[in-house]
């Protein structure tokens, strides 16, 4: 894992609700996968008539000239399904990491509407859409709309089909290079006008990175405090963040040999937390 702090506290919400204890795919709790910012693709919602989201959303101020650069990086969980080696019977979604990334921007190069670049091949498909509005001298309103356009026989489709082309735990990680983001937790009164005219759909956008800095935006679909940090004493990823580490440390070493072992082929990362 990079040492780089934005990249640990993405990464750990990246895979927050992948894998619960006890870590297995027969479980109950992990058959019927739940994981936040969830992007399913757009027919499926539509044909579905459901809540479900396809689109996101993040709005910050930025406060910077024509020249400031504008970095932005989409990051995702794609599922496959695969036969967990330790059961015949359960069948188990795991993770590839994809990275989605806008580069050479600048706020006077980007404009309103904006720029569209589409992603993806095979199962998924998206678009990422940045648009950059003045709304006054020195101070613009950043958009960034992250879509789910693949293509689903959706009168078929069940939930674990649109799970396999969703764009799953989707983050936007948002950074500058000569110019500054405004915090929309405690921004200053004046830019306050600026921040409550921002419009976040499915994620919120928080700053990130050494305490004080305002070059580096994380949005997610879990809220945080502005400059999140990971507390020191945690032993590493235990993928739910409601539950205290050592409770689960504790449960781990309680599990059964046939548990282990059926944790062990589903999942390489349940092999990590078991060989800790």
């Amino acid at each position: 894992m990079s040492g780089d702090p934005v990249d640990v506290i993405a990464r750990t919400l990246l895979y927050e609700g992948y894998l619960l204890y006890p870590y297995r795919p027969s479980a109950v709790k992990n058959q019927q996968r739940f994981n936040f910012g969830v992007l399913y693709p757009e027919a499926y919602c539509v044909a579905t008539a459901s809540n479900e989201a396809w689109r996101l959303q993040v709005e910050c101020p930025v406060l910077g000239d024509a020249g400031t650069r504008i970095e932005v990086s989409v990051r995702f969980l794609q599922l496959v399904e695969r036969q967990a080696e330790a059961n015949a019977v359960a069948a188990w979604h795991e993770a590839i990491e994809r990275t989605v990334a806008v580069e050479g921007s600048t706020l006077g190069g980007i404009g309103r509407p904006g720029s569209r670049m589409a992603f993806g091949e095979d199962l998924i498909r998206g678009e990422v859409e940045v648009g950059v509005e003045e709304v006054r001298a020195g101070a613009y309103k950043l958009t960034v709309r992250v879509s789910n356009l693949t293509s689903l026989d959706s009168a078929e489709a069940s939930r674990n089909d649109a799970l396999l082309r969703s764009l799953v735990s989707a983050h936007v990680v948002l950074r500058t290079v000569g110019g500054d983001l405004i915090s929309l937790l405690d921004p200053p009164e004046a830019f306050r006008d600026i921040t409550s005219a921002c419009s976040n759909v499915g994620v919120w956008p928080v700053l990130v990175g050494d305490d004080g800095r305002h070059d580096c935006m994380l949005a997610s679909p879990i809220i945080l405090y502005d400059y999140p940090q990971i507390a020191p004493e945690s032993p590493g990823d235990l993928f739910d963040g409601t539950e205290i580490d050592e409770i689960l440390a504790l449960r781990i070493l309680t599990m059964t040999d046939d548990e282990k072992r059926e944790a062990r082929g589903a999942d390489a990362r349940a092999r990590e937390i078991l060989d800790r």
